[in-house]
């Protein structure tokens, strides 16, 4: 029996005199939703005698759209970011392998030049995909590097150019500044398309913490959460969304090259009622 699956079916039968709401609460909180939102949704629920509860959920998330923003000329120019274990640079991997599939012509650029193991991952990952690989030497400017790919990425007529930088912790201040002069000097050249920011979504409210500085910190437009292959604190990708309005425009469920998919609001709603 999943966590919610009680309460599912009484508010399917409309049985709402019977529920006990701190239980639901507690369940929600349970979830990772957090004390606020968990509230947020018991109260909807009882005011509103015709509401389920999947469709409760569901208008946490963020009507923006999901889709990649793709640029109109030259190639669109993606910035990857995130804390170091987040899953970055694997999901760099698999979303570069995804495009390909679709026939579009890729370049990944190893932008993190102060963790070699980094730069080797993401070259693994190239070879494996077929994509082209940019990487700087060790302790090389960061921001040279993202804008020598850049450039390459022109050159070449690539369609996408993905950049992995640095994992950067939200308590180091110095580190944020540094991604924004990333993007800053990126721009001189192109457009930066989104700044999609990964996110390990087994860590439940630390997630969202990390989610609020790096928005801060250089405007992210989309979300890549991962490690939701079984994960029972999924709730904090709704909180996410919720207190931003960030969309979640990723998912990866996995290890395997083929293990990231768009975001899809039903699936994920349906999956979370299903612990």
């Amino acid at each position: 029996m999943s966590l919610f699956s009680k309460f599912t079916s009484l508010f399917t039968r409309g049985e709402r005199a019977v529920v006990d709401w701190n239980d639901l609460e507690q369940t929600l909180i349970g979830a990772d939703l957090g004390p606020a939102l968990a509230q947020r949704v018991s109260t909807r629920l009882h005011d509103a005698r015709d509401l389920s509860l999947p469709d409760a959920l569901a208008e946490l998330l963020s009507p923006a759209e999901r889709s990649l923003q793709v640029a109109t000329d030259g190639p669109t120019v993606i910035l990857v970011v995130g804390v170091n274990g987040s899953g970055k640079t694997t999901s760099i991997g698999k979303l570069s392998a995804y495009l390909a599939r679709q026939g579009k012509s890729v370049l990944v650029v190893a932008a993190d030049t102060f963790r070699a193991a980094a730069r080797e991952q993401l070259q693994t990952w190239a070879q494996r995909t077929g994509v082209t690989c940019i990487a700087g030497r060790d302790g090389a400017d960061p921001a040279a590097v993202a804008f020598d790919g850049v450039s390459q990425g022109i050159d070449q007529r690539a369609d996408f150019v993905l950049i992995d930088t640095a994992g950067r912790l939200q308590s180091k201040e110095g580190l944020m500044d540094q991604l924004t002069k990333i993007r800053r000097v990126i721009e001189k050249k192109a457009p930066v398309s989104e700044v999609l920011l990964v996110l390990d979504g087994s860590t439940g409210q630390n997630a969202l913490s990390q989610a609020e500085s790096f928005t801060a910190a250089v405007d992210v437009t989309g979300l890549i959460l991962t490690k939701l292959d079984g994960s029972t604190r999924g709730g904090a990708a709704l909180a996410i969304e919720a207190t931003l309005g960030t969309p979640i425009k990723w998912i990866g469920t996995g290890e395997g090259v083929g293990d990231i998919a768009p975001f899809d609001p039903d699936a994920y709603i349906a999956q979370l009622l299903a612990q």
